[in-house]
């Protein structure tokens, strides 16, 4: 990965405020290898500890094209990029995988991890995961139920957590 735009940097050295970052920046989810891989935009996510492990969890709704490139990969990649990637990544989160090949947006461009994994040479930092959890949000466990009727059609969105296992951060 050299030869790329990152240089590969210790979980502990991230600066990023996360609250800033899902919420205003979104991020680009990926699951897949450099010939067949899906990604999607998300707002929602979350960066910490867990089992003594630094993590990332994520989550996605079983109708997204992304979801079954989540389930039958170990692992997945979150990108986070500068501003100009705005409509790249509302593209990202407007069209479905299965109505556009995603794989041939102009404005990334794809590299493989040492660990087959794709990231995005114009995120200005990727962070890379190995899944080790997954889990389907259940209505019967909202306690506050306000938050279920946010679920229209009722398509539970499935969190997947994985322990960070490298970070790249753009030169």
């Amino acid at each position: 990965m050299n030869e790329h735009n990152f240089k590969k940097i210790n979980v502990n050295q991230i600066k990023d405020n996360f609250f800033k970052s899902f919420a205003d920046e979104w991020m680009l989810l990926c699951a897949g290898k450099k010939d067949n891989y899906n990604m999607m935009t998300a707002a929602w996510g979350n960066i910490g500890i867990l089992w003594n492990k630094p993590v990332a969890i994520c989550y996605v709704r079983p109708q997204r094209f992304t979801y079954r490139f989540m389930e039958t990969n170990s692992h997945f990649t979150i990108n986070f990029f500068p501003e100009n990637y705005k409509d790249v990544l509302e593209l990202c989160g407007t069209k479905s995988g299965k109505d556009i090949n995603k794989m041939k947006i102009d404005k990334l461009t794809p590299i493989e991890t040492v660990e087959n994994n794709v990231i995005f040479n114009e995120s200005r930092l990727a962070i890379e995961c190995k899944k080790i959890y997954f889990d389907d949000i259940k209505p019967e466990n909202f306690v506050d139920q306000s938050f279920e009727k946010l679920y229209i059609i009722k398509d539970y969105h499935r969190l997947y957590i994985g322990e960070i296992i490298n970070v790249f951060k753009s030169k």
